[in-house]
């Protein structure tokens, strides 16, 4: 099996339902890792941040990621996909 891993955004229109239902589509599809990181708008050419969410929203996401069976969960303000990859990809099945 190769393991899959996958990331999400947020913070620019969805709703708490809206994000833990993508992660339960996610770990349905048997993906294995999830990152989940604060929306910033690059440019003034890009949308508009909506809402920052807030640490303790984040840290749910987390814990919901375990419990659905996900083998790693990042999620914070300032995870992006590539967030401790390095120690992802050591043991992404453990």
């Amino acid at each position: 099996d190769v393991p899959a891993k996958s990331g999400l955004m947020v913070g620019i229109g969805e709703t708490k339902e809206e994000i833990l239902a993508v992660m339960r589509d996610l770990r349905n599809h048997n993906c294995d890792m999830l990152t989940i990181g604060q929306y910033l708008q690059p440019s003034k050419f890009h949308l508009q941040v909506e809402r920052y969410v807030t640490p303790k929203e984040f840290s749910e996401y987390e814990t919901a990621g375990y419990e659905m069976g996900f083998a790693n969960v990042a999620s914070g303000p300032m995870v992006r996909s590539s967030y401790h990859a390095d120690l992802q990809a050591a043991n992404p099945l453990k």
